[in-house]
C-alpha cells in the first residue's frame, strides 16, 4: 500500500470492538466466537496431580485434566505480543466440600509452557466467574488469558501448565492441580518470523533549487542492483509532471538528470519500479522552484498552499451484542458492526485498507469453533471526494485477517468515507449455555 513519502514508512491504527451473542439457554446466555486459525489448537488430555485444601480431609487426586490452548495470532514477527487463552474444559479436581458453592467465587491461575524456538512459560490468569457448583461435584470449565512477546523466529510450542483454583466463599482455599509429568502435550504451535528489514534507500540532489526548466542531478543508493529507478517530482504528496527513468548500477546505485519544469515541485523522490512504494522508495530530498516570472505592471503576485492532514479512522461503538440462538437448535447469530468513518486528508496517490481480524469467543462452556464467524461489508463515499471506496468480500474473518473496505492508489486520492458489515456467527447446536465473548481489531493502513 503506498502512503506519503513525507510520513513515516508505516501507519496503522487499531480499534477493539466487542462483539457478542446470546444463545437462550433458561436463563443463561451466550456470547460466541469468531476466528479461523491458520494452525486449528488441539484438545489434549494429561495426567494431573490435584492437592485439596487440607480442611477438607480429601486426599490428592490423581486425575486427568482436558485443555486447549488457543492464541491470537499464529504467525507473530519477533517483536509482536501474542495473547493466550488457556481453556481447562475438564479439570481434574472438583468441590472438595459437600456444601454447594455459589457462582463467581472461583478465580483460576495458570502456566502456559512455551518450547521450540522460545522456550519459558507465560502466567495466565482467568476472571472470577463460575456458575454454581454442588457439593462434591467437578469444577466447571474455565479459561484463563495471557501474553507474551516473540523474542526468537521458528516454530513455538504451547502446552498447558498447571494451575490453581482459588475458591472465596466463607474462607479463602486453593486446589493446585500440576502436571504429573511434564510438559504437557502441545496443543498450539505458532511460527514467528524476523520483521521485514528496514527501508535503507536514500536519494540526493545536486543543487537545492533552481529555475523552471533546470535540471538536477539526482544520486541514489541502497536500491536493488539493476532495478529500473523512478525519479519524479512532487508538490506534497502528488507526483507532478516532472519525470525521468534510469537503471542502477551492480551496488544499487544511480545517477539521473531531472529536468524540472512544474512550478508545483517542492521535492523529488525515486522509487523502483513505475508507482511509488513504501517499501522501496526514498525521499522526498526538498527541491525549490525559484519562480522569476517577472510581476505584470499594476499587478501583485498572490501565492499560497493546501497543507497535507492524515488519514485518520472513528467507529460509533465498541461493543456489538448478536441474537439469540436456542441451546440444542444453533443457528445464525446476526448483528451489525457500528459504522467505521476513515477520513484521508493525506492529498497524495496513495490508497487505503481497513482490515478486520477476530479473536476465538470464549466462555464457561469452552469456545465455538473460530471459523464460523462472517461478515458482509457495505462501504459509502462521501460525496466531492476524489477517491471511492469498495467493500471488501463477504466471507470468515479470520485472525489471518479479511478486508473490510479499500479505496485505490491513484494520481490524486482522499475523502470521507463510512464502512460497516452484517455479521452472522454459526452456533452449533449443542454449545454449552454461557457467556462467551471476544474481540474484532480493525486495523487502517
Amino acid at each position: 500500500m503506498a502512503s506519503l513519502p513525507s510520513t513515516p514508512r508505516r501507519r496503522r491504527w487499531a480499534a477493539l470492538l466487542g462483539v457478542s451473542a446470546l444463545v437462550a439457554t433458561g436463563g443463561g446466555f451466550l456470547a460466541p466466537s469468531a476466528a479461523a486459525q491458520v494452525k486449528a489448537a488441539q484438545a489434549v488430555d494429561f495426567p494431573t496431580h490435584c492437592v485439596p485444601p487440607p480442611i477438607s480431609g480429601i486426599p490428592p487426586i490423581d486425575g486427568t485434566t482436558s485443555a486447549e490452548i488457543t492464541v491470537d495470532n499464529t504467525t507473530p514477527r519477533v517483536g509482536d505480543t501474542v495473547t493466550v487463552t488457556y481453556t481447562v474444559t475438564k479439570p481434574a479436581a472438583g468441590n472438595p466440600v459437600d456444601l454447594a458453592l455459589p457462582a463467581d467465587i472461583m478465580t483460576p491461575t495458570g502456566k502456559v509452557t512455551l518450547g521450540g524456538a522460545q522456550p519459558g512459560s507465560i502466567t495466565v490468569a482467568g476472571p472470577r466467574k463460575n456458575p454454581p457448583v454442588p457439593g462434591k461435584a467437578p469444577f466447571p470449565a474455565f479459561s484463563m488469558t495471557g501474553t507474551f512477546t516473540v523474542t526468537a523466529p521458528g516454530s513455538i510450542t504451547l502446552s498447558p501448565g498447571d494451575y490453581n483454583i482459588h475458591t472465596s466463599y466463607i474462607m479463602e482455599l486453593d486446589t493446585p492441580c500440576t502436571v504429573t509429568n511434564p510438559p504437557a502435550p502441545v496443543s498450539q504451535t505458532i511460527v514467528a518470523t524476523e520483521q521485514p528489514g528496514a527501508n535503507e534507500r536514500s536519494v540526493q540532489l545536486g543543487t537545492a533549487s533552481g529555475k523552471p526548466g533546470d535540471t538536477v542531478t539526482v544520486t541514489g543508493a541502497k536500491f536493488t542492483p539493476l532495478a529500473d529507478i523512478t525519479v519524479a517530482g512532487r508538490a506534497g504528496g502528488a507526483e507532478t509532471a516532472d519525470r525521468t527513468t534510469v537503471k542502477a548500477d551492480a551496488t544499487g546505485t544511480f545517477t539521473a538528470q531531472l529536468t524540472v519544469a512544474d512550478k508545483a515541485t517542492t521535492g523529488v523522490v525515486a522509487y523502483e519500479g513505475t508507482a511509488w512504494s513504501d517499501d522501496k522508495g526514498a525521499g522526498p530530498a526538498a527541491y525549490t522552484v525559484v519562480d522569476d516570472t517577472p510581476v505584470p505592471a499594476n499587478s501583485q503576485k498572490l501565492t499560497t498552499a493546501v497543507a497535507a492532514g492524515t488519514l485518520s479512522m472513528t467507529q460509533a461503538g465498541d461493543s456489538v451484542r448478536l441474537t439469540s440462538v436456542d441451546f440444542g437448535k444453533g443457528g445464525a447469530a446476526t448483528g451489525d458492526l457500528h459504522a467505521v468513518t476513515v477520513k484521508d486528508f493525506r492529498g497524495g496517490p496513495a490508497g487505503w485498507s481497513l482490515t478486520g481480524k477476530v479473536t476465538d469467543f470464549t466462555g464457561p462452556g469452552g469456545r465455538i469453533d473460530a471459523g464460523r464467524l462472517s461478515w458482509t461489508p457495505a462501504c459509502t463515499t462521501k460525496a466531492g471526494s476524489p477517491s471511492t471506496c469498495a467493500a471488501g468480500s463477504a466471507g470468515v474473518v479470520g485472525t489471518a485477517g479479511a478486508t473490510l473496505a479499500s479505496t485505490p492508489n491513484g494520481a490524486v486520492t482522499g475523502g470521507e468515507f463510512t464502512a460497516g458489515a452484517k455479521v452472522s456467527l454459526d452456533v452449533p447446536a449443542f454449545t454449552a449455555p454461557g457467556a462467551y465473548s471476544g474481540v474484532l481489531t480493525l486495523t487502517l493502513t
